[in-house]
């Protein structure tokens, strides 16, 4: 009620000819002096509409004492607009009970302006009723911030059809205010709706925040840019953002930084996170803290990241336990990542327990980890997946994977559908060894492209007898998870490579395999390599495989040398491939090694 600008703007201090209760543009008088003479004159010489305008104009100069006469001279003489503005110059006197009585007989004589200042100076004394009725005589007669005020009352009770009705009607006027809390509010009733009317309520709100933004409302410009920037249209989502922080919103800022950032321009990003750290905002302050700390210089950081926890910003606590971390400070870590999950941050309770796991605390570990999980931490449903599975629990890791894995888990995912295989589930497994490789996973892939490969048909022939090779679904998921370096799958891609002749390919891949550690991978590129006649090189990737614990491989190098005429080598090969079996190399690596032995001492 003591908020001189609305009480200006509600056109109480206005007339223009004809008389009318609406804003009068001043800058439009050629001499303003001259205009306030012409009316004192004409007042001086009783006319009454000359004391109305000359009063309104000196109590909007503040010349409370100059307006107060004619005013009252023009309210004895039934001007409803004088009556309405001595109401006004009453309350800013700190006469409210007063100025109420002379806008009650301005309202009842017709002002809308009056009612309104009425129905807000009920509101203030807690007589709600009484409020209303003058609040809606306002709004029903058109009074725009009566309206506003109307729908904010009506809010507050709960009546959010009526609130809505109202606040439309002062932002399809104008209202700026009105028009930002209108979309807020369609905002709100599309998160409760089907997906097409919440999608038409969306757009309807957009349209109200972009209105409210362009005549000025800063949190509407930071609502638009932050829908235009969901939507990719960062150009012009960076124009608002631009706009709001300006206007002084820090969110604003903030969110302008990430874009400058995401851009590539850190420099500047910097520059708008300072603005909005500086005015508290504890985001902005955290990714000061964070741009720091990546360029190594920790102190700085770490005083940002203090500086968002004074700010309210839990992060900035969780932020400072993994500055703590990386530096081997463990005890700071462990109090930083207390303070934050005491305070409810999921990852950093997820954080916590698993720095007291480390530290063989697995008792005081596993309640942090189901706190964490609880509220919503995927990492730390899987992990308790794997401190169950750790204690033989099976059932209990099964519940916490599958959880971590409908959250899209990828490896918890793995997990299940592993454990679905087990089951001998093999459609549920591959639904979730499917959702796994789908997240990344190149065992998952590999594991799915064993279950399409046992239950591949055989390939059909052409009439002629040769096989025709169609790539199979498992095929490609066997070449996406030998791209992401699985070893096992590189080997299998470069066996079905092999066999549909396509020898470079094969070779490639074992190639690659083998490097990475694969002694299936070293085996397999040694017999290729064998066959087109490079049998040194061969035997230096049998070497390989052998020294790794590959049987074949070993048996293959004791027939190398055994053919070289080199027997002792042969026999001590044949001694290692008969060692690591399998039972079939055993056997022959036996008999190999029977023979050399003959021969030797023969």
């Amino acid at each position: 009620m003591g908020d001189k600008a609305t009480l200006f703007e509600s056109g109480r201090f206005v007339q223009s000819s004809p008389r009318e209760e609406t804003p009068d543009d001043a800058g439009e008088a050629a001499d303003e002096a001259a205009e306030e003479l012409r009316r004192r004159l004409a007042a001086e010489a009783g006319d009454v509409e000359a004391m109305s305008v000359l009063g309104a104009m000196l109590l909007r100069r503040g010349d409370l004492d100059g307006a107060e006469p004619h005013l009252r001279a023009a309210t004895a003489a039934g001007d409803r607009a004088a009556a309405n503005n001595l109401g006004v110059l009453l309350h800013q006197r700190g006469y409210p009970d007063e100025a109420a009585g002379w806008w009650r007989i301005a309202a009842v004589a017709g002002s809308t302006a009056a009612a309104h200042a009425l129905g807000r100076h009920h509101r203030e004394r807690g007589d709600e009723p009484a409020a209303e009725y003058w609040l809606r005589q306002s709004a029903e007669q058109g009074h725009t911030l009566g309206a506003y005020a109307l729908a904010d009352l009506l809010e507050h009770r709960g009546d959010a059809e009526g609130s809505e009705r109202w606040m439309r009607a002062a932002a399809e006027r104008g209202h700026r205010e009105g028009a930002y809390r209108l979309a807020r509010a369609l905002d709100r009733k599309a998160a409760r709706t089907s997906a097409d009317q919440g999608t038409a309520l969306v757009e309807e709100a957009e349209q109200w925040y972009r209105q409210a933004a362009a005549r000025g409302h800063r949190r509407a410009a930071l609502h638009l840019g932050t829908i235009l920037e969901r939507r990719g249209e960062l150009k012009e989502a960076g124009r608002w953002y631009l706009t709001s922080a300006k206007d002084g919103e820090p969110r604003a800022a903030c969110a302008l930084g990430f874009l400058l950032r995401d851009a590539g321009d850190t420099e500047n990003a910097a520059v708008w996170w300072l603005r909005a750290a500086q005015d508290g905002d504890g985001n902005a302050a955290n990714a000061l803290g964070a741009l720091h700390a990546e360029r190594g210089e920790t102190q700085t950081a770490e005083r940002w990241y203090r500086a968002a926890m004074d700010a309210g910003d839990i992060n900035g606590a969780y932020n400072l336990g993994l500055l703590c971390a990386d530096q081997g400070r463990t005890t700071q870590a462990e109090q930083w990542y207390r303070r934050a999950a005491y305070a409810g941050h999921r990852e950093a309770a997820n954080a916590l327990a698993i720095l007291l796991l480390r530290a063989g605390d697995e008792t005081g570990a596993e309640p942090w980890f189901s706190k964490a999980a609880e509220a919503g931490s995927v990492d730390a449903a899987f992990n308790l997946g794997i401190l169950h599975a750790g204690r033989g629990e099976n059932r209990a890791a099964l519940r916490w994977y599958e959880r971590a894995a409908a959250a899209g888990h990828a490896e918890a995912a793995l997990q299940v559908g592993m454990a679905r295989l087990r089951d001998g589930e093999e459609g549920e497994a591959e639904r979730f060894l499917r959702c796994a490789a789908g997240g990344g996973s190149a065992e998952a892939a590999y594991r799915l492209a064993t279950v399409l490969d046992a239950r591949r048909p055989p390939e059909p022939a052409h009439e002629l007898g040769e096989p025709v090779h169609r790539r199979s679904e498992c095929e490609e998921w066997y070449e996406r998870a030998a791209s992401q370096g699985h070893r096992r799958a590189q080997v299998r891609v470069g066996m079905l490579a092999a066999a549909r002749g396509d020898v470079v390919e094969a070779a490639r891949w074992y190639r690659e395999a083998a490097e990475a550690g694969s002694r299936n991978g070293a085996f397999n590129l040694g017999l290729l390599l064998a066959r087109e006649g490079s049998e040194p090189e061969a035997a230096a990737w049998w070497t390989r495989a052998a020294d790794a614990g590959h049987g074949r491989a070993a048996l293959r190098l004791a027939l190398v040398y055994a053919r070289r005429g080199e027997l002792a080598e042969g026999q001590r090969w044949a001694d290692r491939a008969a060692e690591l079996g399998p039972p079939a190399v055993t056997e022959r690596a036996a008999r190999l090694r029977d023979a050399l032995r003959e021969e030797l001492s023969a």
